[in-house]
Order: C-alpha cells, then structure tokens, then sequence
C-alpha cells in the first residue's frame, strides 16, 4: 500500500532515516489522558520500517530482526492486532511518524473498529522537528530534452497514460504547482456571441457552442483534451472542445456549460480563457501531457536539470478517509490527526457536468471524515491539492479542525456537510485556493448546525470566504446556531467570479451570529462583491461588531430575509455603494442600528429602499469625500420623515487612521455617544500558542 520515498529535493527537507528522538504530545484533554497514563503505547513509523516489524523502538536493530513500522497502515493493522488480544484498548495509542515522504496507492481507512476512547484515544502525530508527507501522488521521472517546432522541452515516458490507466490535471515540481499551457498568457478573451441564444432564453439555459474571435481558437492537435474556461456568475465551466469550424469561427464543446455565457444578467459575451494546448506550450514552468502517447512534456525553468527537480503528479482524490458506519451508529471516536502534511490529490468532474455547482459543495475533501465523532485534525497541513482540504460528511458531530495550514488547493478548506453537527474549525490558515474549481469557500457550512468558526486567516480565495446555509427561502434548516467570529477574511474574489461575500448566509438560522470578524478587500468581477451577504431566506441571524472595508459592491448587502440584527458594525470604503437591499417584502427584514458608515466612493444606500420593512437608528454616517449624504434620494430629513435615523447623524466618527484599517476611536467620537460600542479586534485571526 506504500512506496517509501527517500529523496527530496526543492523546499522539502531531507529526512533522517529512522531516527525518532520522541513522539508530539496533542493537546487540550487528550494531553491531559496522556499524561495521567504511564503506560501510553508508542508506535513508530519511519521510511527505512518494515510492517513486519513490531513498530516498539524508533531504530532498526543493528541486526535488522526487529524496528520501526514502514507505514500508517501498518500501524493501523498492529494496533487491531493489539485491541484484538487485550479485548479493547487499554491505553492511548500514539502512533510516532518519522520524516519523509509515504505514497499511497489507496487511501489510509479507519474504521470504528480502529476508535479510541475519550479515556485512550489514538493518535497519528509526527515526530518533533519532522514533516512527514502522506501524498495521493506519483513520481515522475526520466525526462529528456527533445526539440518540438523549435522548442525546447522536457519529455517523459508515463506508461499508464498512454495504457488509459491514469491521467492528471495537476503537476508539481520541487512543491510548486505548475500551470498547463493557457492562452491568452494573460487576461481573457471574450466569445463574440452566441449563436443559440434568443433574447428572451432563461439566464441559467446552457450553451453548448459559441463563436469567438478570429485566431483565438484554432483546429488544434489531441482537442479533446483543451479546456475553455469560462468564469461565470458564482461559478466555472470547463468545456473541453468537441470540434473547431475556424472559417465560421465556431467552437462545439462536449458538455454543456453550467450558465448561459454571458457576464452577469446582460447579454454581453462571456469571457474565458483556454487551458492544455500543446501548440502553446512555450513558457517556462508549463507543461502539457498526451494521453494518447503518454508523454508529459515541461519547459523548465532557468537552473532546473533532469537530475535535480522532484515532479509529483497526483493519483488519488483521498489521502485519509475515517469511515464511520452509519446504518450501524457506529462511528469512528477519538482518532487525532496531529503535525503531519497531506498532499497531492486529484479529482475530475463527471463526463456530463461541465464545472462545480455553487461554492464548489460537490467537490471531495482530501481528508474525508465520514461518520466521525470527538475527532481532531491539529496543526496539519493540507498543500498541493486538486480538492477541497478537509471534509465532514454526515453524520458527524463534536469534531475538531484547529490549527492547520490549508493552502495551494484545487478547491476550498474545510467542508461542512449536510448531516454534520457541532464542528469546530478554529486557528487555521485557509489561504490560495480554488486553481481548478475556482468556486470553492474557505470554510463551507451546509445544512449542518451548531458549529464554531472562529479565529481563522483566510485569504485568497475566488469566491467566498465563509458559506453558512444551504436552503433557499424559508423553508427548513438544520443550519442553525452557527457561530463565526474573530476571522480574518480578506483578499476574496480577486476579480474573478460575482455574487460574493466575505461571509455569505441561507435560510432560516435562528441563533447564527456573525461577530467580532476583520473582512477587507472584497473584490468581484461585476456585481456582487459585499463583505456580509445575507442571501435568500436569511433569518434571524446576528451581525455584530465586525469591521468591513474595502469591498467593491458594498459593506452589507440583504437580498432577502427576516428579523435580521446589523448592529454595532463598521463599513468602511465600498465603491459601488455602502448598503444594500434588493427585495422588498411584507414582513420585517431587518434592524440596522449603531453602526458606523465611511465611505468616500459611490452611494450610501443602493438597491430597492421601498417601503418601511427595515429599520434604521442610532447610526453616524460620514462621507470623507466630502460630498452630500443622500439617503436613497431623499435628505435626512425626508428619510426621518418615514421613520428612519431619527437618532442618528452625519457626523465624523474620529477614526484613528482609517485609510491604513486603523479604526479606533480618537476621544470625542460622535459614534459614542449614540451607543456605538470600540470594536477590538486584536485576536482576530489564529492565536499563538493555541487555546489548550
């Protein structure tokens, strides 16, 4: 089941072979369990074992009759084989991982036969000052430089391509992930219109064809292997090409793509780009694979011999999976995952879908808990993934994700599913994600409640940065009583997709807070790049003391929703507009009071302010431009007229140094006065040394 790999190269460190100095202690009440046990069992791992070995001492013995396990499997297996003679366990069970890096050729399964207990549970933890990586990929090597059209290549032989047995879409060399041949090299083209597309076509019908501009597609070698990518409202499609018509500029796809490609609700072509063409291959740091003939082709980077780069391609969607029995009720209890790093997974969309629904929900986890329950996965790193990080499918509850790096991933961090229940994900740096399905979230909560994200850095994503809800309108939902707060949420959308939010919320959530969160530099492609989006059915949901800034389409946007509490916020610095409303209903939608608005660009209030179904008071409005304050067209006066802002005013808050995201409150602000409460958030994001 596992390939030991004893070279490394690029930013990996070289390992010591079979040396294990001591184990890593977790922490919290497992630290405590451990410690108050003298006769704790450590298992060792290390790339020179062998899983014939008994696993007791860190070193083969000079003999070579006895040492370190080879692999997590083997472990898994010798700790059966323990619980089998004992008739359970009767201590924890550490399982000390030495460095290196193990390739799986299936994923690593634990099943509730292979549970701890709160008392003696089970931990997989790597060695101090050790990175051990568990990878879902394979080694590629053997290139040789050959010559194509006056291009100098890299080429390797991989049998299993040209076999039909394998393909990839990602490849990393010395533990950077490169791209595959794209034109335009940079920015995009534009389609130059739709040939089956009626004026009056439903905004979500598909195309399956499109006409574009003169030489931007062309009849190319292997098509059926070259994507068109088109980035497209909240989401993606991928659509490999059918055939080429160059004298009618006309290009068919084999799948049809997920919305009309159009660019927001206009008719306006759509833009995209064009992945995998081996006519371009001429950058440096690109690569291309025919499945046909089985070759890989790289344009090496200055320095880079054939002898010295580590290339990685990956295999498997799943590196870890801890499968629970649920038709039985028997989960898998007490297993910790602590220090180690999962790398190199793959996943491909089905032959008949062109791209990844909303927040990319459908794509797999590379760590897949399954049925789960008082589990933790702690300081690991997730990198170089073509998934989503971490998964909880149902049923899982009182789970947690705490202080692990999430980054260079396929998708998304961590996934919340429908089914799953009081979660934690805190302390985590969840950052570069969505390469291939740009639509995915940093942390994805489906109709799961009762869950906590707090404290997390997440950043640079395409899409959203926390999701909360899956149910549209008001019907029922199980995502209720969900906590975020204390996240630094930034550098969202990077002008890529639309429809966005720093934090972005569904259905009827009673007892959902949304608090103490520093969300900035919101950005989308056209509309819809808000920093706290209450989207449609959104319910009783508590927005409380974050600070929003530098978002494109507004700090706070509600579609719709009802008995919602925007309170003692600031929003600073959107340009399209401030605040925003889009559908007026015949109930009560929310209550916006004590907050701070800032702005120097675009409206205070956009969307639809008709009629008196929300309520405004208490708030200090300040446009540092120094141009008038409009309250939807009408003075404040007029606005007071209907009710709204009577307490409120057009005044400086007295902001420390908001245009460097310092918006503390000099002495004398107005904000105080009318019970505006400071806003600290010097915790925001992962704390250092983790809560116990």
């Amino acid at each position: 089941m596992w390939q030991r790999v004893s070279k490394h190269s690029g930013h990996h460190r070289r390992f010591h072979l079979g040396i294990v100095l001591a184990i890593v202690a977790p922490t919290g009440p497992l630290a405590r369990a451990v410690a108050a046990d003298a006769k704790a069992l450590t298992l060792y791992v290390a790339a020179d074992g062998r899983d014939t070995w008994s696993g007791k001492t860190a070193r083969p013995a000079a003999d070579g009759s006895d040492g370190p396990l080879a692999s997590l499997a083997g472990a898994r297996d010798r700790i059966r084989a323990i619980r089998k003679e004992a008739g359970d366990l009767k201590q924890p069970v550490t399982v000390s991982i030495g460095g290196g890096t193990y390739r799986l050729s299936e994923p690593f399964v634990l099943t509730p036969d292979d549970s701890g207990t709160a008392e003696f549970p089970v931990t997989y933890a790597a060695q101090p000052g050790e990175t051990p990586v568990i990878s879902g990929g394979r080694a590629v090597g053997g290139f040789k430089p050959v010559e194509v059209d006056g291009r100098r290549l890299w080429a390797a032989d991989v049998p299993d391509v040209r076999d039909g047995k394998w393909y990839f879409s990602q490849l990393f060399v010395n533990g950077r992930r490169c791209p595959r041949s794209r034109l335009p090299k940079d920015g995009f083209y534009n389609f130059a219109e739709l040939p089956d597309l009626k004026p009056d076509a439903p905004w979500n019908v598909g195309q399956k064809r499109a006409k574009f501009a003169p030489g931007h597609i062309r009849a190319w070698s292997n098509l059926g292997d070259v994507e068109v990518v088109v980035p497209h409202f909240w989401v993606d499609s991928r659509l490999p090409i059918a055939s080429v018509d160059e004298a009618a500029q006309l290009v068919t796809f084999t799948r049809t793509s997920i919305f009309r490609m159009t660019e927001e609700f206009s008719m306006r072509p759509a833009r995209y780009w064009i992945e995998n063409v081996f006519e371009a291959l001429d950058t440096p740091g690109q690569w291309y694979l025919n499945r046909q003939t089985g070759i890989l082709y790289y344009v090496p980077l200055p320095g880079e011999t054939p002898d010295t780069i580590e290339c990685v391609a990956p295999r498997l969607t799943q590196v870890v999976h801890l499968k629970g029995d649920a038709p039985a009720g028997r989960p898998v209890r007490h297993v910790n995952l602590v220090g180690l790093t999962f790398s190199h997974t793959q996943w491909a969309l089905p032959a008949d879908s062109a791209g990844a629904a909303q927040a990319a929900w459908n794509v797999p986890g590379a760590i897949l808990l399954e049925g789960a329950e008082s589990c933790r996965i702690e300081r690991c790193t997730v990198r170089q993934a073509g998934t989503y990080a971490i998964e909880l499918a149902g049923p899982c509850r009182d789970n947690h994700i705490i202080g692990n790096v999430l980054t260079d991933l396929g998708a998304g961090g961590v996934k919340l599913g429908h089914g799953t229940a009081s979660t934690t994900v805190a302390d985590n740096v969840i950052a570069d994600g969505g390469h291939i399905f740009h639509a995915a979230v940093g942390v994805w909560i489906g109709n799961s409640g009762r869950n906590t994200v707090a404290h997390n850095d997440i950043h640079h994503l395409y899409y959203t940065g926390v999701s909360v809800g899956w149910s549209w309108g008001y019907g029922p939902s199980n995502a209720t009583h969900n906590i975020v707060e204390y996240n630094h949420i930034h550098d969202i959308g990077r002008g890529l997709l639309s429809d966005m939010g720093g934090i972005y919320t569904l259905g009827v959530s009673p007892g959902t807070q949304l608090r103490h969160n520093r969300i900035h530099d919101i950005e989308s492609s056209g509309y819809g790049g808000w920093g706290i989006y209450l989207d449609e059915g959104s319910t009783t949901i508590l927005v409380e003391n974050n600070i929003v800034f530098r978002t494109k389409t507004g700090g706070f946007h509600q579609h719709y929703g009802k008995d919602n509490t925007i309170r003692n916020n600031i929003f600073a610095f959107a340009r399209d507009g401030q605040i925003q409303r889009t559908r007026e209903e015949q109930h009560a939608q929310f209550t916006f009071e004590r907050n701070i608005v800032y702005w120097k660009e675009g409206p205070l209030l956009h969307g639809n302010w008709k009629g008196d179904t929300y309520k405004f008071d208490y708030n200090v409005y300040f446009n540092a431009a120094d141009r008038p304050v409009d309250f939807a067209g009408a003075s404040l006066e007029q606005w007071q007229k209907r009710g709204m802002d009577v307490h409120s005013r057009i005044a400086d808050p007295l902001f420390a140094d908001p245009d460097r995201g310092d918006f503390t409150l000099k002495p004398g602000s107005p904000a105080r006065d009318l019970g505006f409460e400071p806003i600290d958030l010097s915790t925001a994001g992962p704390r250092k040394p983790l809560p116990k």
